[in-house]
């Protein structure tokens, strides 16, 4: 292992003890250090930094900014080390903050990205992709917290999901209605009768066997989509897979009215069960964007 792997693998290290997941941050800085001993240096510039935080060269500008603030928080790290290592400055390739509006489904478009993942090529990843949708729109879990479930998470006698030290180190539980521990006990099964026993502890899993991957779940929720005729209804308004989150939290807050209960009594519960830590900030934030409902899958 070379002094700059060394010093990304005890940088990482450091991080998490701190509470840093840092997963996304791991694989750039190992695509960075590949780029800087492709070009036969161990020294951190900015020009380097720059022109690696460029690529693409027609990516989007916000993606840049992302690249180079992950090698700018090394750099500082590694400046403490060496100190030839030079830190990008903060106003290099600024951030253009633009947030989306959710993309609210409806239970047509739901079924329809769950018809759509019947394309995909392995019988065992339409399975998991089918249940994966499924259970993001009847629950409104975030996509790491889906993929990082392992199978002893699942208690189909209680009928709850045990999701552990997600965002904000929270861990709760989530009661699942008993169609959907139905669903998830029907993947198991056809888990076990269409793949090899598998070491990996992980709840969904590819056809080789592993846990997902969030980029690999992106890109293919991105090509169902297309697949599924799911459009996108303004510039800032594109189908994501996050947003069957946000359709779950508006249509929960929407029954709310509809049923004559207490709107904020719900959205505390809501909070709750969607793990953020301020309802204002989550909940009610989604909901005063849009108000047509995102029905969800049951």
């Amino acid at each position: 292992m070379t002094p700059l792997r060394q010093a990304l693998a005890d940088y990482l290290t450091l991080r998490r003890s701190l509470g840093y997941k840092l997963d996304r941050p791991e694989k750039l800085l190992g695509q960075f250090l590949a780029y800087l001993e492709a070009l036969g240096t161990s020294t951190v510039t900015v020009s380097h930094a720059l022109a690696w935080a460029r690529l693409p060269a027609n990516g989007n500008s916000n993606w840049w900014s992302h690249r180079l603030s992950v090698v700018r928080q090394f750099a500082l790290y590694l400046r403490t080390l060496d100190p030839a290592t030079e830190v990008p400055a903060t106003d290099l390739l600024p951030w253009f903050s633009h947030r989306a509006t959710p993309y609210l489904y409806t239970d047509a478009e739901v079924e329809a990205l769950i018809v759509a993942a019947e394309s995909l090529r392995f019988p065992i990843r339409t399975a998991t992709y089918q249940t994966l949708l499924g259970l993001l729109a009847v629950t409104g879990m975030r996509v790491g917290e889906a993929i990082r479930l392992d199978r002893d998470d699942f208690d189909p006698v209680s009928g709850v999901v045990l999701v552990r030290w997600t965002k904000f180190n929270k861990t709760r539980e989530l009661p699942l209605h008993p169609s959907t521990v139905s669903a998830l006990s029907r993947y198991l099964s056809q888990r076990a009768t269409t793949m090899a026993p598998t070491r990996t502890p992980a709840f969904f899993i590819s056809p080789a066997g592993a846990r997902l991957l969030y980029c690999n779940v992106h890109w293919t929720f991105k090509m169902l989509a297309g697949q599924a005729g799911l459009k996108p209804r303004s510039g800032s308004c594109r189908p994501r897979i996050h947003d069957l989150r946000h359709s779950f939290a508006v249509r929960s807050l929407l029954e709310a009215y509809q049923d004559g209960h207490d709107p904020g009594a719900r959205m505390a519960l809501l909070s709750t069960y969607l793990g953020h830590v301020d309802p204002m900030k989550g909940s009610q934030t989604v909901f005063a964007r849009r108000r047509s409902p995102g029905v969800v899958f049951v």
